[in-house]
């Protein structure tokens, strides 16, 4: 019988999302290291959660919604390719979700200034391999 809090039974996660939440993290310390703060992570608008919400510095955007794909293995093609219209159209919609709420993390971020959606991948060759960011694709395209 486990115990309440038992490190066994504490973390019920798949190795899938183990490995989402690791690429993330992987994101999240890059940008940190390029100057950007992280506003929010996993953040839930309506139905939809962001990955991260970050601003950059110096930069236009009152926060840039981050999605982040990871791929490990090479077979199941660029992690990019993951992302399609429909993907795309529900970031932009809780991007604006949250740009109209006007609650937007962190200080100083008023309503009204623009925001972006980023795509940033991340690769990692086997699962003891530290993940690499491979792409940075800076206000994709809404459909």
């Amino acid at each position: 019988m486990g115990v309440v809090g038992d490190a066994r039974t504490a973390d019920r996660r798949t190795s899938r999302r183990v490995a989402g939440d690791q690429a993330e993290d992987a994101v999240a310390l890059h940008l940190a290291a390029r100057g950007w703060t992280i506003l929010a992570r996993n953040l839930r608008v309506g139905r939809s959660e962001l990955d991260i919400v970050a601003s950059e510095p110096s930069g236009p955007c009152a926060f840039v919604v981050v999605e982040v794909r990871s791929r490990t293995v090479p077979g199941f093609g660029a992690p990019e390719e993951s992302v399609d219209a429909a993907k795309v159209a529900r970031l932009y919609a809780a991007a604006w979700d949250l740009a109209r709420a006007g609650h937007v993390p962190g200080p100083g971020r008023p309503a009204g200034r623009p925001f972006r959606v980023d795509l940033v991948t991340v690769v990692r060759e086997g699962a003891g391999a530290k993940w690499r960011v491979s792409a940075h694709l800076r206000g994709i395209a809404p459909p």
